[in-house]
């Protein structure tokens, strides 16, 4: 695995280049902002994994990750911070981040996160390299929907929706596998992040709110809130409107 860790703090990346030798993983340490996206540019598609602080010399956290994002919309991007106000970890997370995890942080927590969003990454990555897009098959189609797992391909009525992050996709995955069926947040958790999830339930909502913003831009909403109980794929009314 190659990874791209940008910490200002030395003791911080110093600790965890331990960990990451002992799983025999490349990384790269970037300790300011400005060079991290340079470094990043460089050539984005080297990178599995980018572990991005907030707090940053040169350039702030916040505006790396949204460079990050312009930049690839598919690289696994985990945000790790000192700020853990509930606005905070929403707008990280509204950033593009795929996790959000507070300091001070177990580094076995890390490598157990980092390991499970790889997983999920590498193996569609795989399948891709082996199947080209004109032979994609979706085995997810709706009305008005269909996905391809094997090419990460999402199109709404016929219109592509190539930006989404990787957790979008999956969260949108889960829902239109089963229409009309209600996930809690709780739910959505535990199949899209892959293992038991520590923290809070409001990384579900600041990932749907982006996914809706992305749907939006092409075509009808199809993730419908359940108010008190969680989210829900239902694309079956959209005709009527």
């Amino acid at each position: 695995m190659r990874i791209l860790m940008i910490e200002d703090n030395k003791s911080v990346s110093d600790m965890m280049g331990m960990f990451f030798k002992k799983e025999r993983w490349n990384v790269t340490f970037v300790y300011d902002g400005l060079k991290a996206i340079e470094t990043f540019k460089t050539d984005p598609e080297q990178w599995d994994i980018v572990l991005l602080d907030l707090n940053l010399p040169g350039k702030d956290g916040m505006e790396v990750a949204a460079e990050l994002r312009r930049t690839s919309q598919s690289i696994p991007l985990i945000m790790l911070t000192a700020r853990d106000s509930e606005s905070d970890q929403v707008l990280g997370l509204e950033m593009g981040a795929d996790e959000y995890i507070t300091k001070p942080f177990s580094p076995i927590t890390l490598i157990a996160r980092i390991k499970a969003l790889y997983r999920r990454v590498s193996m569609s990555r795989e399948t891709t390299m082996t199947q080209g897009a004109q032979n994609a098959k979706f085995d997810v189609r709706t009305a008005h929907l269909k996905i391809s797992t094997s090419t990460r391909e999402v199109y709404l009525d016929e219109k592509l929706i190539s930006d989404l992050t990787p957790k979008e996709f999956d969260l949108l995955k889960t829902l239109a596998q089963k229409p009309m069926q209600v996930f809690s947040r709780e739910q959505l958790l535990q199949i899209v992040w892959d293992y038991e999830y520590y923290g809070d339930e409001r990384t579900v909502d600041a990932h749907i709110k982006k996914l809706r913003q992305k749907l939006e831009a092409v075509g009808p909403q199809v993730v419908q809130t359940v108010w008190g109980v969680g989210y829900k794929f239902d694309d079956s009314k959209i005709d009527e409107d």
